[in-house]
């Protein structure tokens, strides 16, 4: 019986989410017939892991250190296997500045933007509004600002003492329309979600993960050719970046201007009940149990 770590929690902003994948995934795990040992990531984790010496890492980590390259690196010098991207992947596609450089260069469209300090984004408009500002190594939508159109001031927000995102922020010139995303499962782009936020104006952390907080309308009801750039792109930004396992991308669809953008990719994507992967895998005939078991059996070294 194959022995596998749950990797959850931490100490980034996501954690709360990360605890929910992490649970869930364990539970699915231990179902499958794996033996499970769920552990609260802490600054010991290098000692915990080398101590159990599991067979595989489940890593249900999200935001920093689990994302960016750093829990990777750890498992690459402890020799453990284990799934999603490897660390430079992890660490590329947690920069949104740095991504959108290689995403272009691959040929996947990006919204017009430029890293920016946060001190300066609150003093002047860096951009004509409309446009958003958001972290360069934040998820689940944490800390994202949008400055409207007609706005005359810039957003204080950002300036104040106690912001906790960091420094640099990416601003990006808004773009309208549809919120789509788009998985990758075994290096295959799956189903095409058109994600409705119940009362937001954009896919922020309550629509993500509270219940009832947006409608999932999949497959998406948008125009074939635009389904199937939208898996295309989302293929191609996964090779682009160096994923491996599971993979996201999210899209904006401007649908009247036929703009289509891509916003990231994430190499840790939610997995909780509300996530979007468990649900185009499901929709592809891969139920959450299959899902993580293909994820530990793909787990690897050297991703």
């Amino acid at each position: 019986m194959k022995h596998v770590a749950v990797l959850m929690g931490g100490w980034s902003a996501e954690r709360p989410v990360s605890l929910n994948s992490g649970r869930g995934c364990a539970a699915a795990l231990e179902g499958a017939g794996y033996r499970v040992t769920r552990i609260d990531v802490a600054r010991d984790i290098a000692d915990v892991l080398a101590k159990l010496k599991p067979d595989a890492a489940f890593n249900a980590l999200h935001g920093r250190v689990g994302e960016d390259g750093t829990i990777q690196g750890i498992l690459e010098v402890l020799q453990i296997p284990y799934t999603h991207s490897g660390v430079l992947a992890s660490a590329l596609a947690m920069e949104k500045d740095l991504a959108r450089i290689v995403l272009r260069a691959a040929g996947v469209p990006v919204a017009e933007g430029l890293t920016v300090n946060r001190h300066e984004a609150a003093r002047r408009h860096v951009m004509a509004p409309p446009y958003v500002l958001k972290p360069v190594n934040e998820g689940s939508s944490f800390g994202v600002v949008i400055v409207k159109a007609g706005r005359s001031h810039p957003p204080q927000e950002v300036g104040r003492p106690d912001w906790p995102y960091g420094d640099r922020l990416l601003a990006e010139k808004y773009v309208g329309g549809l919120e789509l995303t788009c998985a990758v499962i075994r290096d295959e782009a799956l189903g095409v979600i058109d994600i409705r936020p119940v009362s937001e104006e954009f896919y922020g952390y309550d629509a993500k993960y509270a219940a009832g907080g947006s409608i999932h309308v999949l497959p998406a009801e948008i125009k074939p050719k635009i389904y199937q750039e939208v898996q295309r792109l989302t293929l191609a930004a996964h090779h682009a970046l160096g994923c491996r396992g599971v993979s996201r991308a999210d899209f904006r669809y401007d649908e009247p201007n036929e703009e289509l953008v891509c916003l990231e990719v994430n190499t840790q994507p939610g997995m909780t009940e509300t996530s979007l992967v468990p649900e185009i895998a499901a929709h592809a005939g891969m139920s959450f149990g299959e899902l993580v078991s293909w994820m530990v059996e793909d787990a690897s070294c050297g991703r």
